[in-house]
């Protein structure tokens, strides 16, 4: 309680996030805010993890959650308008920071123990973190002597913490979970798109651990990627990634935080051949193109038959946010021999509904337009869409949709595109118009 006592009203604070979040300085905030009936503090983030404190219906008034990515604490808040959500690409948020653009008054992090030097690290989660460091008026540190000690631009020296407070804790921990066979499937098409020499970045999750299984015989592969996950840690140990081909910090995975097994955090304590920078930096488009052969795998909630990709969004329902899916798209589309991919199961709901869609759900947010994507992935298949038409599109989309939505679609394909659509994906298009209700 004593580290944030300081925190006063109307206070804009930030909040290390996604495996780091200080949890334990949280829990205090929520019971400071209440006790001085704090009004109006807004507390600014990104992914937060077991941060349950801050939904606590009493901090209405009290403390505001405005956030850059939605999570599982914050969802229901933002769709409840008792939160506030801010879609930005990831590269962008410390520029806000640095720019003056969002006041920063008070960063609250969890920090590894100091060393001779008096110089903790951010440890397993740079990201946004440091610059806000930079500019925040105040420091409040968890030092946590489990936090691991990582190689990059995460270090701040004890002068610059204001008030700080020593207590082991447990890392949050990210469990991966079972590779289902369409996340199998999903994958090992994935694979098939990857040569030796590739760049990758992948997210967290089945798909992105079942593409990276598929990839034991590739050569030379790089990482460089904002989230740094399990599933690469078994061809880091191979030699399949040794980034010997790498442009920007070559010979090194670089990432902006990691996030999974204790064995990951593990890995990545005083290991130089992990680097956590800055996300402005490591998400820049601009960076992301030096290196050669980036391939860009992301996810989606939704992507409709011309391309566009809805990703932070359930209809008018904040699901996640816009994240890094665009910088890293961006930058695969202007590295030599670079693909952006889009890799999702077909099917959501047990199967009732389609991924693949006619049009997007009302209010969903096109993150990714139709005109920066080069491939999406499904269990059947691959639909490549670079220099395609709407209508060539469509028909490639339908071929790698479910079957049991095949014919719907391509009914709507063919309305609205022309019977081309339909013909081509090999159902025969009825000559009636028949409606596509999307469901979120």
């Amino acid at each position: 309680m004593e580290a944030v006592a300081a925190i006063g009203s109307g206070e804009f604070l930030w909040s290390h996030s996604m495996a780091a979040t200080p949890t334990v300085l949280l829990d205090a905030l929520a019971i400071h805010a209440r006790e001085r009936d704090l009004r109006n503090v807004n507390i600014l983030q990104l992914h937060l993890e077991h941060a349950e404190a801050l939904a606590d219906p009493a901090l209405e008034g009290h403390l505001r959650n405005r956030c850059f990515f939605a999570g599982k604490v914050t969802r229901d808040l933002i769709n409840q308008g008792r939160a506030d959500y801010v879609p930005i690409f990831l590269s962008e948020i410390p520029k806000l920071f640095r720019r003056g653009e969002q006041r920063i008054d008070t960063a609250l992090v969890q920090v590894s123990s100091p060393d001779e030097h008096g110089n903790c690290s951010l440890g397993i989660s740079v990201e946004a973190s440091a610059a806000a460091c930079e500019v925040a008026g105040r420091i409040v540190a968890h030092i946590n002597p489990n936090m691991p000690r990582t190689h990059g631009d995460g270090f701040i020296n004890l002068k610059r913490i204001d008030y700080a407070f020593t207590q082991p804790a447990p890392l949050l921990l990210h469990e991966s979970r079972a590779v289902s066979e369409v996340d199998r499937r999903v994958g090992e098409h994935v694979a098939s798109l990857v040569e030796d020499g590739s760049c990758l970045q992948m997210g967290i999750g089945a798909i992105p651990d079942a593409a990276l299984a598929c990839l034991g015989n590739r050569k030379d592969l790089g990482v460089h990627t904002e989230m740094f996950s399990d599933g690469v840690l078994a061809l880091l140990e191979s030699g399949v990634v040794n980034n010997s081909r790498k442009k920007v910090v070559h010979g090194r995975v670089v990432t902006s935080f990691a996030m999974g097994s204790q064995r990951l955090y593990d890995f990545v304590n005083d290991n130089p051949e992990v680097v956590f920078l800055d996300v402005e930096y490591v998400n820049s488009p601009v960076v992301i193109a030096r290196n050669k052969q980036v391939m860009s795998i992301n996810s989606a909630i939704q992507v409709d038959l011309s391309g566009q990709v809805c990703a932070d969004s359930m209809g008018h329902k904040i699901y996640s946010g816009v994240g890094g899916q665009v910088d890293f798209v961006q930058g695969a589309m202007y590295s030599e021999g670079g693909k952006s991919i889009i890799a999702l199961p077909s099917t959501a709901r047990g199967g009732k509904v389609s991924r693949l869609v006619a049009a997007m759900a009302s209010g969903a947010g096109v993150v990714t337009t139709r005109a920066q994507v080069d491939y999406v992935v499904t269990e059947y298949g691959i639909a490549e869409l670079r220099g395609r038409s709407i209508a060539e599109r469509a028909a490639d989309l339908v071929r790698i949709a479910h079957p049991d939505f095949r014919e719907q679609l391509a009914r709507e394909a063919g309305r609205r595109w022309g019977c081309a659509a339909g013909r081509d994906s090999g159902i025969p298009v009825p000559p009636k118009k028949v409606s596509f209700a999307v469901v979120p």
